[in-house]
């Protein structure tokens, strides 16, 4: 770390559990970190050297108080999030404060899905069929027209709010409706539902040139149990697809990362490899969330994404080197689902904590919380990352950490 980086100003909107590991890494780096987030009682706050109460969708309210801060108390060198999916307020102050990012344009393209579609396709990016849906007689009609499973999702959501899958038991009305409610613009679009592996990414581009040391297999083996909702159950490193597989979705999500606009940055991809080879399901322009760039990847692959992130957001070089995979270590990742009802005891072992391959054990939940029906991944009560010389020792691991833990609930 160069001597240049000491002491700058790094401005991080939201303060959520999941930055927590970005801001101690800024720290580590020894910035002077700002957090800004709605909530008083953000957890990132207590590991910040100023906090500034502003929501993290409130673009210009975070904006006014950043441009205040730059002016009056010191100039801010770098704008970032961890874990949060508001690239359009973070590129707004960067722009703003002209501060190395995204443009307003790619922001936007990561938080409107059907735009996003759309400037896929005109660039010839192999995305699943899609379209807007206008009308619950509109949705209709498309469904009747093509035998097909959709997929209907809010245009300008996230965190798999409002995202189902349209079977033939699912009243498309009540769908049409609760899609809908999830988007602050009342804007839904369908999609072809696609089969085949799914792969989450995290691509770094350096003045255009890709790398993407993380690649997780994504797992979905309650997609049954949770119907018509679409609920991931973690995920697995090193991936059970072949080389050729790998190569081919890691080109596609860099030339995707590009086709966004993004030629220094972070690019985190939903990929999913089809019996017609690689396509692109969404591409967001930020650090992922579920502790996958703070911890999975690092321990995965050795590649500090932090730490890279932060040096992009600072105007710092990055060698290709940092980006570079140093190994490839098992690594698995799953998540807590309880029976919906009020937390009666959580039990399990204080042991479990302390074996060496438990890399995180984390409640999101305690006594007293009541758990509702698992709609999104907002409703998961807690997970576990588990470590493994292979995927299947970390697989196998995480499954039995699962099935040592009891969250007992009453309705």
């Amino acid at each position: 770390m160069g001597a240049c980086i000491l002491d700058k100003c790094l401005w991080v909107v939201s303060g959520g559990i999941e930055a927590v590991p970005g801001i101690q890494k800024a720290k580590e780096m020894g910035l002077f970190v700002v957090v800004s987030d709605g909530s008083p009682k953000a957890p990132g706050f207590q590991f910040a050297d100023h906090k500034v109460i502003a929501s993290t969708y409130d673009i210009q309210c975070t904006l006014k108080k950043a441009l205040n801060f730059h002016r009056k108390v010191r100039p801010i060198n770098g704008v970032i999030c961890f874990a949060a999916d508001v690239p359009l307020t973070v590129a707004t102050i960067a722009n703003s404060l002209n501060l190395p990012g995204i443009s307003i344009k790619t922001a936007k393209l990561a938080t409107d899905k059907l735009e996003m579609k759309r400037c896929f396709k005109k660039l010839g990016i192999p995305i699943p069929w899609f379209s807007p849906v206008e009308s619950v007689n509109h949705l209709k009609k498309i469904i009747s027209s093509r035998d097909k499973i959709f997929i209907i999702k809010p245009v300008d959501s996230r965190g798999a709010r409002g995202v189902l899958r349209l079977t033939s038991k699912v009243d498309v009305d009540w769908a049409y409706s609760y899609s809908k409610s999830f988007s602050p613009t009342s804007r839904v679009m369908i999609e072809e539902f696609l089969e085949g592996p799914q792969v989450s990414t995290e691509s770094i581009l350096l003045n255009g040139k890709g790398f993407t040391p993380g690649f997780s297999d994504r797992n979905y083996e309650f997609l049954e149990r949770f119907t018509p909702f679409i609920i991931e159950n973690g995920g697995e490193q090193p991936s059970r697809l072949n080389k050729h597989q790998v190569i081919e979705l890691k080109n596609l999500a860099e030339k995707t990362a590009l086709a966004m606009g993004i030629y220094t940055g972070i690019a985190k991809g939903d990929l999913i490899y089809t019996q017609d080879g690689p396509v692109v399901i969404e591409m967001a322009a930020r650090l992922s969330g579920g502790w996958f760039s703070s911890d999975q990847i690092p321990i995965a692959t050795g590649v500090d994404l932090l730490k890279i992130a932060i040096k992009l957001a600072l105007g710092e070089s990055v060698l290709p080197d940092e980006a570079t995979p140093k190994f490839s270590k098992g690594v698995a990742i799953r998540y807590f689902f309880p029976e919906p009802g009020k937390i009666i005891d959580i039990q399990y072992s204080d042991s479990l904590h302390s074996l060496p391959w438990v890399h995180k054990l984390l409640f999101f939940v305690e006594r007293g919380d009541t758990i509702e029906k698992v709609t999104d991944h907002t409703k998961r009560a807690g997970c576990v990352i588990t470590t493994g010389a292979t995927r299947k020792e970390a697989v196998e691991r995480a499954e039995w950490i699962v099935s040592q833990i009891k969250i007992v609930t009453h309705k």
